[in-house]
C-alpha cells in the first residue's frame, strides 16, 4: 500500500487527539465519583446538597491541564436528556403578539378574525404565519389595504398609508424576524446563567421556534418560568381596601342579588323561548338593581338593613379571604370564579377606572394546609404603570439584612427620577413590583428612595431570585413565547437508559466479535481489532466536536458496529475469491482489497447520504442517532480500508499467510447456485399480498401514532407493583376527557407491567404553563383512584398541534428526499435507468412492508409500535441498509455485465451469477446486523424497543428486497432494453441468392 508511513502517522496523531479529547470525560466523572464518596454517609445514602457542595467548591478552580472544573464538564463526551435526565423544550415566539403590535393595538375586528384565521390555518400547514396572516385579512378585508392597520405611529418612517401591500409584508417579515431573533438572543443568556452544563440552544430553520436541551434539569416548572416569562416588569402604585371600600360594598349586594336570582331560577320553569330572563338584557347597571332594592326596602326597620349588610358581607367572604386589614385573598380553589365575576364589565364598574386587579406570584399556605392567593388593585393610569423595567440597568441576587433572598436593582438616570416620585408620593402606602403580570411583591414605602437602587423581597427561595434576577438581565422578550413541544425525562429512566445502553453495547459488541472471528477464523481477529479502532475513534470524534451521546445514538454506535463488519466482509471475500483462483497470497491480498473498493465506497455513501438527510431534518434523538451513524461511518470505512489493510500486509512481509475460514464455514456458499430470477413473479406477488392487507390496515385500523405526530401530551408511569392498562384506563378516563391511550412501557416488575405510557388529548391545543400543570393535575388525581399501588410520573412529553403537522411534513419529506439523493447517486455510479428503477422500488418496497408490519402488528403485540419521530429515524436508516445491500449486489451485477465472457450469457443467467457470488457476504453482514439488534431488542430498554424492532424487520425487508425485488426489477429492465436493442437494429442488406429470392 502507497503512503503506509503517511497513513501510520495519521492515525497516531488521531488516536492521540481521541485520547486528549476523551480524557476530560474520565476526569470529569472520577471528580463526580469523588464527589458521591464524599457525599455518602455510612448507611450508603448520599447527600445531593454536600455532593453539590463538593462539585461547587471545584467547579472554578483548576483540576486538569489548566482547565477548570467548569471547563472539564463542558468538554466531556456528555450524555443526552434520555441517559441523565433533563428536559427538551421547543419554543414558539407567539407571531400574533408582534403583528398586534406592529398594529399599534389596533381593534379592528376584521384584524382579530384575521389573526384567528392565521392561527388555525396554522396548525394544519406548512406556509408562514405572515402568509397566513395576509391572505386570511384579503379574505375578511378584500379592499383593504394592509397600510390602514400598519402605518401607525409604531413604524412611523417606515411605511406609511400610501405604502404597497408588498412594502408591508416586507416591514412584518422583517420585524418578525428580527422578533425572533432578539427572543433567541434573550433566551440564550437566560439560560447560560441558568447553570446547566452542556445546554443545546438552537434556532430551528425555516420556522419562528427555538430548541432548548437542558440535561440534568430535575425541575421542569423553574425551567417554563425561566424560558416563557416575557420580563415584563413594573412598578405600579396599589389601592388599599380603604379606597376601594365602596365598591367592595357594591360587589357584595351584586353577588347577593345573584345568589337570589340563581334560587329563583332554580324554583321557577324555564321561560318561553320568545322571552328573556337574562338580566343584563333589561338594565345590568349595579346602580339600577341597588335602586330597585333599595325602594323594595322603605319603610323596613333596621334590623332589615343589618340582615342586608350581613348578607352582604356573607356573600364577599364567601368570594374573598381577608389576610390583613389591608389585603384580600381568593383560595386557589375559587381563583377561576373569582376571575369570571371580576371580569365582568358592570363589576369592573364599581372599581376606579385605571384600577386593574391582578394577583400574587404565589399562593400562601394557612395552618389547616388551605391555599390563598392574595389579590391586588394596582393604579394604571391610561392602563400603563409609571415605571416599567426598561430603566432596569443591572441586577442581582443578594441577601437582606435578614438573610432572606431577595433582588437587588439599579436603574438609570431617567428610571431613579421616576422612582424617586413615585416612592416620595407613595410613603406609607404600598408600591407594587410585578413581573409578567404577577405581583411579586407590594412593600409599604417608608421613605423616599433618591438613588435608583433598590430591592425585591418576599417569600423567595435562592433559584427564584437567581432566576429573576437573570431575566431582568436578560431583558424582556419582543413577543411572548409559548412552549409547544416539551420532553422531560426522570433522573431514574435516565440511569436505566444508561445501565440498558452500556449492557446492550457490551452484549451486542461481543456477539458481533466472536461471530466474526468463528466466521473467519485467525483473519476475524484482525477485523476484530479494526472494529475497536473505529469503536475507539468514534467516541473521541464525538468528543472532540462535543456531540452528545443518546440512547439512539448508543443503537447508532451498536449499529455502526454491526454495519462495520461489513467492509471487512467484503474484503475477505473479495481476497478469499483471488486464493481460490490459485494467486500467490501477497497477489491475492493487493487484488482482493482493489475488487473491493467500488462496492465499499458505494455500499457506505449511500448510508452516508441517507444519515446526513436525518442529520440536516432531524431534532432531539433523531439528530444523535444520525451524528453517529454519520461519524460511525467514516471511522469504519478507515479502519477498515486502512487498518486492516496495514495488519495484512505485515503478516506479508513478515512470510505469514492467513485462512479466510473455518473447518465449517469455509465451503459454506462455496458453488451456490439457487435461483433468484426465474421466481420473480412469485416474490412480487408475496410482498403485493403483505402491501396489500398493509394498505387495508390502514384504512381500517390506522397507525399508533405517536405524540409528536398527532399532538397532546405523554406521560410515563411507574407503580410500586404491576398494573393493569384497564384499570389506569378506567381511573383516568374521566378526569382525562377527549382520546386516552394506556399502554405497557417495559417497567421492573414482574412482565415488565409497572409501567405504563399514557397519551391523552386532553387541552391538547393550550401549550400554556398553566395547562401542562391542569393536565399534569388531572393525571395523579386519577392515578389516586388505583387503591395500594401508588404512581409516579417518570418522564412527560408534549407536542402542540402545530408542531406536529410540522413534524409530519418533515418526515415525509426526508423519506422522499432520502430516495431521491440515492436513485440520483446510483444513476450517476451505474449510468443504466434499470438499476435507478431497481433501487427506487425496493426503497418503497421496503417502506410500505415496514408501514404495513407497523399497521397490523399494533395492538396485538407486547410493546409499542407507536410511529414517531424515532421510528421515522428507523425508516430512513433502513433504507440506507438497504440500498447498502442493494448496491454491492448491484456492483457485481455491474462487474459480470461488463466482463466479455459474461455478454454471451442471457441476462437472467449473469445476474443469477452474480446473486450467487456475493451470498456469503449478503448472509454474513445481514447476520451480525441482525445480531445486535436483537441485543438491543432485549437488552437496549424501552426508549429504543420499537426502534430496534423496525430496524430488526427492516434489515429482513431490506435483505429480502435486494435478493428478491430490487435485482429481479433490474432483469426485467435490461430485458426489455436488450428487446428493444435488438427490435431497433436494422437487418443488413440482402446480396446474392438471398436478394433474388426476396425479390
Amino acid at each position: 500500500m502507497q503512503n503506509r508511513v503517511g497513513i501510520l502517522i495519521l492515525t497516531g496523531v488521531i488516536a492521540l487527539l481521541c485520547i486528549y479529547y476523551l480524557s476530560f470525560t474520565f476526569v470529569s466523572n472520577s471528580i463526580k465519583n469523588d464527589a458521591t464518596t464524599y457525599a455518602t454517609n455510612a448507611k450508603g445514602d448520599v447527600d445531593i446538597t454536600k455532593k453539590q457542595h463538593y462539585i461547587d467548591s471545584l467547579w472554578k478552580e483548576p483540576v486538569y491541564l489548566g482547565n477548570t472544573l467548569e471547563e472539564v464538564t463542558t468538554r466531556e463526551l456528555g450524555l443526552g436528556l434520555d441517559l441523565q435526565g433533563g428536559m427538551h423544550v421547543v419554543l414558539e415566539v407567539s407571531p400574533s403578539e408582534i403583528l398586534r403590535g406592529l398594529a399599534g393595538g389596533t381593534r379592528d375586528p376584521k384584524f382579530e378574525q384575521a389573526l384567528k384565521k392565521a392561527t388555525e390555518a396554522q396548525k394544519s400547514g406548512q406556509s408562514k404565519f405572515v402568509d397566513n396572516f395576509i391572505s386570511a385579512y384579503k379574505e375578511v378585508a378584500p379592499n383593504t389595504k394592509l397600510a390602514t392597520i400598519f402605518a401607525n405611529s409604531t413604524n412611523r418612517g417606515k411605511i406609511n398609508f400610501q405604502s404597497s401591500d408588498a412594502e408591508v409584508r416586507k416591514l412584518i417579515n422583517d420585524e418578525v424576524d428580527g422578533s425572533i431573533s432578539r427572543a433567541f438572543q434573550i433566551i440564550q443568556a437566560r439560560v447560560d446563567k441558568f447553570g446547566v452544563a452542556n445546554p443545546n440552544i438552537q434556532r430551528l430553520p425555516g420556522s419562528g421556534r427555538i430548541l432548548i436541551e437542558l440535561p440534568g434539569v430535575d425541575n421542569p416548572e423553574r425551567v417554563r418560568r425561566l424560558l416563557s416569562g416575557a420580563a415584563k416588569l413594573e412598578f405600579a402604585e396599589v389601592y388599599t381596601l380603604n379606597d376601594v371600600a365602596g365598591g367592595l360594598d357594591q360587589l357584595g349586594a351584586y353577588l347577593v342579588q345573584m345568589e337570589a336570582e340563581r334560587k329563583i331560577a332554580a324554583t321557577q320553569k324555564p321561560a318561553p323561548t320568545t322571552a328573556t330572563t337574562d338580566t343584563t338584557k333589561k338594565d345590568n347597571s349595579l346602580a339600577a338593581q341597588l335602586a330597585q332594592k333599595n325602594q323594595a326596602a322603605k319603610g323596613d326597620s333596621a334590623k332589615s338593613d343589618t340582615s342586608a349588610t350581613a348578607a352582604q358581607n356573607a356573600a364577599l367572604t364567601s368570594l374573598f379571604v381577608p389576610m390583613s386589614q389591608n389585603q384580600l385573598g381568593v383560595y386557589l380553589k375559587d381563583t377561576a370564579r373569582a376571575n369570571d365575576i371580576l371580569g365582568r364589565a358592570n363589576v369592573k364598574a364599581l372599581f376606579p377606572a385605571d384600577a386593574v386587579l391582578m394577583w400574587d406570584r404565589k399562593a400562601i399556605v394557612t395552618n389547616d394546609n388551605k391555599e390563598i392567593l392574595p389579590l391586588y388593585f394596582i393604579r394604571k393610569p391610561a392602563g400603563r404603570a409609571p415605571l416599567e423595567g426598561d430603566v432596569i440597568v443591572d441586577a442581582t441576587n443578594d441577601y437582606d439584612d435578614r438573610g432572606r433572598p431577595e433582588v437587588t436593582m439599579r436603574m438609570n438616570a431617567e428610571g431613579a427620577r421616576k422612582w424617586r416620585a413615585l416612592t416620595a408620593a407613595n410613603i406609607n402606602r404600598p408600591v407594587a413590583i410585578i413581573l409578567d403580570n404577577l405581583v411579586y411583591t407590594a412593600p409599604t414605602v417608608q421613605n423616599e428612595i433618591p438613588n435608583g437602587s433598590s430591592s425585591i423581597s418576599g417569600n423567595f427561595t435562592v433559584d427564584e431570585t437567581k432566576d429573576m434576577s437573570n431575566i431582568l438581565k436578560a431583558g424582556k422578550l419582543p413577543a411572548p413565547t409559548n412552549i409547544v413541544e416539551e420532553a422531560v425525562v426522570g433522573a431514574t429512566l435516565g440511569s436505566e437508559a444508561v445501565s440498558a445502553g452500556v449492557l446492550s453495547s457490551v452484549v451486542g459488541l461481543i456477539i458481533v466479535l466472536i461471530f466474526v472471528v468463528a466466521y473467519y477464523g485467525s483473519a476475524g481477529f484482525i477485523a476484530d481489532l479494526a472494529l475497536f479502532v473505529n469503536l475507539f475513534f468514534l467516541l473521541g470524534i464525538m468528543a472532540s466536536l462535543g456531540a452528545v451521546l443518546t440512547m439512539p445514538g448508543i443503537a447508532g454506535i451498536v449499529l455502526t458496529i454491526g454495519m462495520a463488519v461489513d467492509a471487512n466482509v467484503l474484503i475477505f471475500e473479495r481476497i478469499k475469491e483471488e486464493l481460490a483462483l490459485g494467486k500467490p497470497f501477497k497477489q491475492a491480498l493487493s487484488d482482493g482489497f482493489t475488487n473491493a473498493y467500488s462496492s465499499i465506497i458505494d455500499s457506505n455513501v449511500t448510508t452516508l447520504l441517507t444519515g446526513v438527510i436525518l442529520f440536516i431534518f432531524g431534532t432531539g434523538l433523531i439528530l444523535g442517532f444520525a451524528t453517529t451513524l454519520v461519524i460511525g461511518i467514516l471511522t469504519s470505512l478507515f479502519a477498515a480500508i486502512f487498518i486492516t489493510r496495514i495488519i495484512l500486509e505485515q503478516y506479508v512481509k513478515n512470510g505469514k499467510t492467513l485462512a479466510f475460514g473455518t473447518n465449517w464455514s469455509k465451503n459454506l456458499f462455496k458453488d451456490s447456485a439457487f435461483d433468484f430470477v426465474s421466481r420473480r413473479k412469485l416474490y412480487y406477488t408475496i410482498s403485493s399480498v403483505i402491501i396489500g392487507l398493509g394498505i387495508i390496515s390502514v384504512i381500517f385500523k390506522g397507525f399508533g401514532l405517536g405524540v409528536d405526530f398527532k399532538g397532546g401530551r405523554s406521560y410515563v408511569v411507574r407503580f410500586e407493583n404491576n398494573v393493569s392498562t384497564d384499570d389506569v384506563r378506567n381511573a383516568l378516563e374521566n378526569e382525562l376527557p377527549g382520546s386516552l391511550e394506556v399502554k405497557t412501557y417495559g417497567g421492573t416488575g414482574v412482565g415488565g407491567a409497572n409501567q405504563v405510557r399514557v397519551t391523552t388529548s386532553y387541552l391538547a391545543d393550550a401549550t400554556t404553563p398553566e395547562a401542562d400543570k391542569q393536565t399534569e393535575s388531572k393525571l395523579l388525581a386519577g392515578l389516586t383512584k388505583i387503591q395500594g399501588n401508588k404512581g409516579s410520573i417518570e418522564s412527560s412529553q408534549k407536542v402542540g398541534p402545530a408542531i406536529a403537522n410540522d413534524l409530519i411534513y418533515s418526515a415525509l419529506w426526508s423519506i422522499l428526499m432520502a430516495v431521491a439523493v440515492v436513485f440520483c447517486y446510483i444513476l450517476i455510479r451505474f449510468k443504466k435507468l434499470a438499476f435507478g428503477y431497481g433501487a427506487v422500488v425496493a426503497l418503497f418496497h421496503d417502506v410500505l412492508i415496514i408501514l404495513a408490519i407497523f399497521s397490523i402488528g399494533n395492538g396485538w403485540l407486547p410493546f409499542s409500535l407507536d410511529v414517531d419521530q424515532a421510528f421515522i429515524g428507523a425508516l430512513l436508516t433502513i433504507m440506507g441498509y438497504s440500498m447498502n445491500d442493494t448496491v454491492v449486489v448491484f456492483d457485481r451485477v455491474r462487474e459480470y455485465l461488463n466482463d466479455t465472457k459474461g455478454r454471451k450469457e442471457s441476462i437472467p443467467v449473469i445476474i443469477n451469477n452474480a446473486l450467487n457470488s456475493t451470498l456469503s457476504r449478503t448472509a454474513v453482514t445481514g447476520l451480525s446486523t441482525m445480531l445486535v439488534l436483537i441485543v438491543l431488542f432485549f437488552f437496549g430498554g424501552e426508549t429504543i424497543r420499537g426502534f430496534s424492532f423496525a430496524m430488526l424487520i427492516g434489515v429482513i425487508v431490506g435483505t429480502y428486497s435486494s435478493l428478491f425485488v430490487a435485482t429481479p426489477i433490474v432483469v426485467d429492465a435490461l430485458s426489455r432494453d436488450q428487446l428493444n436493442e435488438v427490435a431497433a437494429t436494422p437487418e443488413p442488406p440482402a446480396t446474392g441468392k438471398a436478394a433474388r429470392a426476396k425479390a
